[in-house]
């Protein structure tokens, strides 16, 4: 069995007032899954449950996001997530706190046979 891409998600999310970058990944990961109605699973004969989930967030402080957090959004599937430096903080024009923007890349693999 060889691990074959099938597609790419995108999604984007924000944090406007918490600087909170585990929300804002959380925020984008739903704007990925939420948007689509993906049944390509079915259609190779397999489960949800066997997609393989590569996901990349980009913020600009990868290590404030609690991946743990952001794994239990994703309803079925094996999710592999790294975070990057990425996204965009911008800052308020009073005070200390920004907004935070966040991006997320989810690819959606099984482990199939190629030809």
């Amino acid at each position: 069995m060889v691990k074959k891409r099938i597609l790419i998600e995108f999604g984007m999310g924000s944090s406007l007032r918490h600087n909170d970058y585990t929300r804002a990944s959380a925020r984008a990961i739903k704007d990925a899954l939420w948007h689509n109605s993906i049944n390509v699973a079915e259609v190779f004969g397999f489960s949800k449950n066997d997609m393989l989930l590569d996901v990349t967030i980009g913020v600009q402080k990868p290590e404030l996001v609690d991946i743990e957090v952001v794994r239990k959004i994703f309803p079925y599937g094996v999710a592999n997530i790294k975070v990057v430096k990425g996204g965009l903080d911008i800052a308020k024009e009073h005070g200390s706190k920004v907004t935070i923007i966040a991006n997320v890349g989810i690819e959606v693999s099984f482990d199939m046979e190629c030809k």
